[in-house]
């Protein structure tokens, strides 16, 4: 069966519509060069009208007789010489065209000699990589035309290339990391060093684009984010690769910036974070604003293995369960999270079993923050002890369901003395401070995106979030409040907000149930322990007691060959005042001694 043609109008629309197009547009151009002088003079009598009314409003009211009496004086003269009225208006158009006319500068219509040597210098750099011997019409030849490599480029003030498009061979191995970071290497290296370059492979088109990222805001103090529970901010980054937004103050000025937020809890899949870097890089400010926000939802428990008191400002704040600088609390600390982390997976699971919701005490977020944990490795093992980071396998496996969230930041040297369940379980990375991309690449498990530089600010690095992309990162400003070399505006933004504190600096001791003390053999015989006595207070005269004399002797211990006070007392009591409160009677001698001895 033979083909029906389609109608005209549907074969030769769109060429019509086309070709209308081209004719009213090219009627526009030409009608705008003609009008040009007119829209020019309007344009200056706009201008001058402009003036004339800024003139007549900065003029005193008391003056603008004077100056409408000179005026019409003016237009009568102008009026009765010859040819004034012609000479008025020709000076008047003359010197409306000379105030429309277009003031901005016009653009070069290319680069300048600089920057034609720069793209030249860049072009014969990637020659020995876009090139091959078998190619018969080489887009990169030594001595070739750049304007076909490069279509299009942007440069700064300085002359030095911000944006760039490049266009490569489809024979480039463009799939293998290994040749796109020896590509991005030259290019970082030849279009300056000391910024930060992203780069973007077109792998379909066969086209790179190169752009100079703007450095992170480091002026971002701690303040309250807007974040739903169990939504924690790293930091910020760039706006490219993240479509959420946070308002922040900074001091009276508001701004959207895109974050970091790192989602923790039962449905998380990153439970735990690692935070790796440099001395001085801001390992220590990334978990004292991490505490912070998670004192709002959870309690906290920190290990500072630094014993630098970086952690100090939080003793005894509300929420705060310890502060650990030393081994044996660091290691009661830990035991009793190990512990806690099991006692609220069997309450959930009984919970479940029973058809019930989970207790309320096993839905409040647990936060263990461990700074340096190897500095304590060494030390166990001088001491005989149990390495601290082996009490961290049962909250890093299991304490996504109870709740329970570890954060380790320890230094990027010592990565390899980090435990294996530490290293395994510790799926949210963050690495700050000067790093080769060899390394990042080892901890974030996947290279960045952008070139890293070798000097940067406090708080600056890399962030990834399990499988996700890698994130360039600013931690917000969050220093010690008790440092002499904080400015005052960011120690006020730290105090205001930190916790009240509920219990003394000197008394704050952990809410735990310690199990024993491996201390207690080092104490005196005789001596009592404050924190296990009964805090009670106990009725001293219940009972009457006789009173009878008793050789000096040390309150609460008896002479060797002779009763104890207790003793003594207990046998005075009549036998028909055996009751209930002769125990309590009984009490009273060694209450007496806890009192003398403490």
């Amino acid at each position: 069966m033979a083909r029906r043609p389609l109608p005209r109008v549907l074969s030769k629309g769109s060429a019509q519509l086309a070709r209308s197009r081209e004719l009213a547009r090219t009627a526009a151009d030409s009608a705008t060069d003609v009008l040009h002088p007119l829209i020019t003079i309007a344009r200056g009598l706009r201008r001058l009208a402009s003036a004339g009314r800024r003139r007549w409003v900065a003029t005193p009211k008391d003056k603008r007789g004077a100056l409408l009496f000179l005026v019409a004086s003016v237009v009568l003269v102008v009026t009765l010489a010859p040819y004034g009225p012609l000479l008025a208006v020709t000076a008047l158009m003359a010197t409306a065209a000379w105030q429309g006319r277009d003031r901005a500068p016009s653009a070069p219509d290319g680069p300048d000699e600089a920057q034609v040597q720069r793209l030249k210098s860049l072009y014969e750099a990637l020659v020995p990589y876009f090139s091959t011997a078998e190619d018969p019409e080489p887009l990169y030849a030594h001595g070739g035309d750049w304007e076909d490599a490069f279509p299009e480029y942007d440069f700064d003030g300085t002359g030095r290339v911000t944006h760039l498009v490049i266009n490569y061979p489809a024979y480039f191995t463009d799939g293998e990391p290994e040749s796109r970071a020896r590509i991005e290497h030259l290019l970082s290296a030849k279009s300056g060093r000391g910024r930060e370059y992203h780069f973007a492979w077109d792998e379909e088109g066969n086209q790179l684009t190169v752009r100079v990222l703007a450095p992170l805001p480091t002026d971002i103090a701690a303040q309250p984010f807007v974040t739903s529970p169990g939504e924690t901010v790293l930091g910020f980054t760039d706006p490219t690769r993240v479509r959420r937004t946070l308002p922040l103050t900074h001091g009276e000025e508001r701004r959207d910036v895109p974050p970091v937020v790192w989602r923790t809890g039962i449905r998380s899949t990153e439970p735990h974070l690692l935070a790796l870097g440099q001395p001085g890089s801001g390992t220590s400010t990334l978990l004292r604003s991490i505490a912070l926000q998670a004192l709002h939802h959870g309690d906290v428990v920190i290990v500072d293995g630094g014993g630098t008191g970086e952690y100090a400002c939080l003793t005894g704040r509300d929420g705060v369960l310890a502060v650990e600088c030393g081994l044996t609390g660091a290691l009661a600390s830990l035991e009793w999270a190990a512990q806690e982390t099991e006692r609220r997976l069997s309450a959930a699971n009984r919970a479940h079993q029973a058809g019930d919701p989970p207790p309320e005490d096993t839905r409040r977020p647990l936060w263990i923050l461990l700074d340096r944990p190897t500095a304590f490795t060494h030390l166990a093992a001088a001491e005989g002890r149990e390495d601290p980071q082996s009490l961290l396998h049962v909250p890093l496996r299991h304490g996504r369901p109870a709740n329970v969230t570890v954060v380790v930041a320890e230094q990027l040297d010592s990565l390899e003395t980090l435990s294996a369940p530490v290293r395994q379980h510790t799926r949210a990375r963050v690495v700050l401070g000067p790093a080769t991309t060899e390394q990042l690449e080892t901890v974030l498990g996947a290279p960045p995106h952008t070139t890293p530089v070798d000097q940067v600010p406090a708080g600056r690095g890399y962030a990834r979030l399990g499988a996700g992309p890698v994130h360039r990162l600013q931690v917000p400003a969050t220093p010690d409040p008790y440092d002499d070399a904080t400015s005052d505006a960011h120690r006020q933004a730290v105090l205001d907000l930190l916790p009240p504190r509920t219990t003394p600096a000197e008394d704050a001791a952990p809410s735990r149930p310690v199990p024993e003390r491996p201390d207690t053999e080092a104490l005196p015989v005789g001596s009592v322990l404050l924190d296990e006595l009964p805090v009670d207070s106990v009725p001293l005269e219940k009972v009457p007691v006789e009173k009878v004399p008793v050789e000096k002797a040390l309150p609460g211990r008896a002479l060797p060959d002779e009763p104890s006070p207790a003793e003594a007392d207990s046998e005075k009591v009549p036998a028909g005042a055996a009751a209930p409160e002769d125990t309590t009677a009984a009490e009273v001698p060694r209450e007496a001694a806890v009192a003398e001895s403490s």
